[in-house]
């Protein structure tokens, strides 16, 4: 029996297409680590997540469902939010641990747990979001720290190990409370004060809430980077065969870069900087595996969960002469692809041909397939629903694996992809770059359609010329919808009922859907 592959998923958080130099060779940023990967393995150039947003996409990801056949329809999970993978639900580590691996997540998690005690906002996160320092200094009171430490020293409950992790260390979301490393269901300690103010807006945390004495958010990168290290040694050791979920928290806000790298972008903006802080603890990583004899059989696959956001300076970085999304529309948050196409680079020695590249259609879902593929192994059918193996592709097979794939927004506006046409059930951006409810105030579509062969900035609405293609494409969507399942398979159930038009959002009613 041929000995079964590592897997390693390194996935950073808000990181656009041209971020890379691998992929955008006129960008201002150099990130030689990526550049690296992508020489010795394979650029797919047309690769999507399934959401704009964080907590979607991590979901789709790590169960090979479209976010939206979940309970969460629009935005992401909250804090302090209940768990997104239901129990019931097959995931990647629960199906790889059933073939012997252990399965380790490093970094970030967003996709909610289940604190076992009564999260009231005035205890637990008493701010709204903050783009900027409060001016309040937030105290706390003894009977505060002693309900925290009771709170605290509870097991938690869902979360990774629920999701099926062997191991986990890591934060929930970096930016928002609790602010302290937790390991595997307990908090490395107990929260004892508030975040100090000086942490708080600035692109730095954006909401109030428990934090560890001296907590700092300079040390996760370098934390988790040594944590990583040590798993990888432990399961070499072992000679058991593992997936390891790298979640890195960058570079999404807090923009805490450390020192060696703060004006190394020379664009005078700490997103870019920390861009390249990011493909360093790359580096380390891939470094790991070559220390410990595990590079040669091991799968190592990189991409982002959304787009870059837009707040961090995008303006700015635009005018000089750097383009987070390339050529692509939009931002995170946004059903354009600049808020879904990913970066996403592969390699595997002796299995992906250096220097390749497939300009074929892939969704984060896919990872799933691909690994019950590469195991040889069939999925139960109410596994990886919307899933379809990315393995032919690695093997250098130029027929292409999906003709279609459907993205959602932060407003949960839907969009489709089949072939090289896309539609847009929204008449503006479903995210933050064109407010919907505008767009359709001041005249514009319900419906975009666009030809990313001929037009990839999507520059030309053109659904007035095409309607039987609209047409095809909101039959294809429901569909989608209603099967439970885009992969052939019997019918699954959805977690709640689906509109895929959110009229109610715009201002509009059913009129205009009968008019198309």
């Amino acid at each position: 029996m041929k000995k079964k592959p590592n897997i390693v998923l390194f996935l950073v958080d808000d990181m656009g297409y041209g971020d890379l130099s691998c992929l955008n060779p006129e960008g201002k940023i150099k990130t030689p680590n990526f550049d690296k990967l992508a020489e010795e393995g394979m650029i797919f150039t047309d690769a999507h997540s399934t959401s704009s947003v964080c907590s979607p996409s991590r979901y789709s990801t790590l169960t090979g469902r479209y976010n939206w056949r979940s309970t969460l329809q629009r935005g992401i999970v909250l804090p302090f939010g209940k768990s997104l993978i239901k129990e019931n639900i097959p995931t990647i580590p629960k199906f790889l641990k059933q073939h012997g691996y252990n399965c380790g997540i490093i970094g970030k998690w967003h996709l909610g747990m289940d604190w076992d005690f009564e999260v009231t906002k005035e205890d637990f996160h008493p701010t709204g979001h903050l783009a900027e320092p409060p001016e309040e200094k937030f105290t706390t009171s003894p009977e505060q720290v002693r309900l925290w430490e009771k709170a605290f020293s509870k097991k938690i409950k869902g979360g990774p190990i629920g999701a099926g992790f062997d191991y986990f260390f890591g934060v929930d979301i970096p930016n928002w409370p609790p602010f302290c490393f937790i390991e595997n269901e307990r908090t490395i300690g107990s929260p004892s004060t508030f975040l100090p103010n000086y942490l708080l807006g600035n692109k730095m945390a954006s909401i109030q809430g428990p934090a560890m004495p001296y907590w700092n958010f300079h040390q996760l990168l370098p934390t988790f980077a040594e944590k990583s290290d040590e798993y990888i040694r432990r399961q070499t050791e072992k000679e058991e065969p593992f997936f390891l979920y790298f979640s890195a928290t960058s570079p999404h806000t807090p923009l805490a870069v450390n020192k060696p790298w703060i004006g190394s972008s020379g664009l005078n903006n700490l997103y870019a900087d920390f861009v390249i802080e990011t493909d360093y603890i790359f580096g380390e990583l891939m470094k790991s595996l070559e220390k410990h004899g595990a590079a040669d059989n091991t799968l190592v696959i990189f991409t982002s969960d959304n787009g870059c956001a837009p707040y961090i300076g995008v303006e700015e970085m635009e005018k000089q002469g750097h383009y987070p999304s390339y050529i692509y529309r939009g931002y995170k948050s946004d059903a354009w692809d600049g808020g879904h196409r990913m970066p996403f680079i592969a390699k595997w020695k002796g299995v992906i041909n250096p220097g390749s590249t497939s300009d074929k259609l892939i969704c984060l879902t896919d990872i799933f397939r691909t690994c019950a593929d590469i195991l040889e192994t069939e999925l139960p059918p109410e596994a990886a629903v919307d899933s379809v193996s990315i393995l032919p592709l690695f093997q250098g097979h130029e027929k292409e694996i999906r003709k279609h794939v459907v993205h959602h927004s932060i407003q949960g506006k839907f969009a489709i992809r089949d072939k090289d046409w896309k539609l847009l059930l929204c008449p503006g951006s479903g995210g933050w770059s064109l407010n919907d409810k505008e767009a359709f105030t001041n005249g514009m579509p319900v419906v975009q359609l666009y030809n990313m062969k001929d037009d990839p900035e999507e520059k030309n609405n053109v659904y007035t010329q095409y309607p039987e293609q609209v047409r095809k494409m909101i039959s294809m969507l429901e569909k989608t919808v209603t099967d439970g399942r885009s992969t052939p398979g019997p019918l699954q159930q959805n977690e709640t009922e689906i509109d895929i038009w959110k009229l109610n959002t715009i201002g509009a009613d059913k009129k205009v859907i009968d008019d198309l």
